[in-house]
């Protein structure tokens, strides 16, 4: 990295009081708000969240409501956001917060449920002012062009174990909290992955990457090869409910929410409806069949225990998976 730290401190918190967004939990900022923010970012766009965020606020203004609130109610909230043991983590975390207690270090906060390095560092530097960097992807690619560091990342630890240091280094101490948001916002408007702005970037002068001219080609992660499988979904109504799988509440994915019922193979007809969809470095293609409740195959679901009858003007009120919960209105609307 070119130049003096205090420097690059000073033009980037310059930059960043007048370059950023406007966000719903800048605004009145408070503990809670950085908390629920977090934990929707985690591994989801900014804009996906706002909406969520906003009524999430609505239903749950502090820790004491959700807390109280059913983990029903949590999910039912959470839908088509995702990764939802998120949102069974936040539940349990503020459960733990109004019986033990606010953390006040980062150390304290990773004892919590669902919050890791990166959470703790963000919750502890913006809501409580601790000195202790963020090393997220928008950073750790900021910091591998700062640096010209083109050394493979082979994993988030791996990037955070390589990058803590010059972010502790780095980082504000008398402002963390503004000194973080202001690098994450740096790296997800300026420093971004495809065609870095770095002409409009704040501190150029300080980038080894840009004085090199190889910006484009840093960080070097290793992308986990992709895997692809197909899966085969019962659409089966009679009268006017719908046959759908519900998982078990000790699943390790998707707990408690309900889904179409998956096939054992796909039957020889065309699918009703086939989409695909990503979930990390996996690809799903799942084809939708409508068939007959005395069709073999219809028949195995309908003796699942897991399955149930569910009243079609009842769906709205379930907690559904987001990409079946578009597919289910999708196919009653048609």
């Amino acid at each position: 990295m070119r130049g003096e730290f205090s420097v690059f401190r000073r033009q980037l918190l310059e930059w960043f009081e007048g370059a950023k967004r406007s966000l719903p939990w800048r605004q009145a900022p408070t503990l809670y708000k950085t908390v629920v923010s977090e934990f929707m970012l985690q591994q989801t766009q900014v804009d996906t969240v706002l909406p969520y965020f906003e009524r999430w606020l609505k239903s749950f203004p502090g820790f004491k409501q959700l807390a109280e609130a059913s983990e029903d109610q949590v999910l039912k909230h959470w839908e088509g956001l995702g990764y939802y043991s998120r949102a069974r983590n936040l539940h349990k975390l503020a459960k733990s917060i109004v019986e033990s207690g606010t953390p006040n270090s980062a150390d304290e906060w990773r004892q919590r449920p669902g919050v890791g390095p990166y959470t703790a560092a963000a919750i502890g530097s913006i809501a409580q002012g601790l000195p202790v960097p963020v090393i997220d992807g928008n950073v750790i690619r900021v910091l591998s062009r700062l640096q010209n560091d083109s050394t493979p990342v082979k994993s988030s630890a791996d990037a955070y174990k390589r990058f803590q240091p010059l972010g502790e280094r780095l980082i504000d101490t008398e402002r963390p909290g503004d000194f973080n948001e202001a690098m994450m916002e740096l790296g997800a408007t300026i420093c971004k992955k495809v065609r870095p702005s770095c002409l409009l970037c704040p501190v150029r002068d300080h980038c080894e990457a840009v004085a090199q001219g190889i910006q484009d080609s840093l960080p070097v992660i290793i992308r986990k090869s992709t895997t692809r499988r197909s899966v085969a979904r019962l659409w089966l109504v009679r009268d006017d409910e719908l046959l759908l799988h519900f998982h078990p509440r000790d699943a390790t994915r998707l707990a408690g929410m309900a889904e179409l019922p998956e096939l054992r193979e796909s039957p020889s007809i065309a699918p009703i409806l086939t989409r695909s969809r990503g979930i990390s470095s996996e690809r799903i293609r799942e084809s939708i069949f409508a068939l007959p409740s005395d069709h073999p195959l219809a028949m195995e679901c309908l003796k699942d225990s897991c399955t149930n009858w569910i009243e079609l003007a009842a769906i709205d009120q379930l907690s559904l998976s987001g990409p079946h919960k578009k597919w289910i209105a999708q196919l009653l609307a048609d």
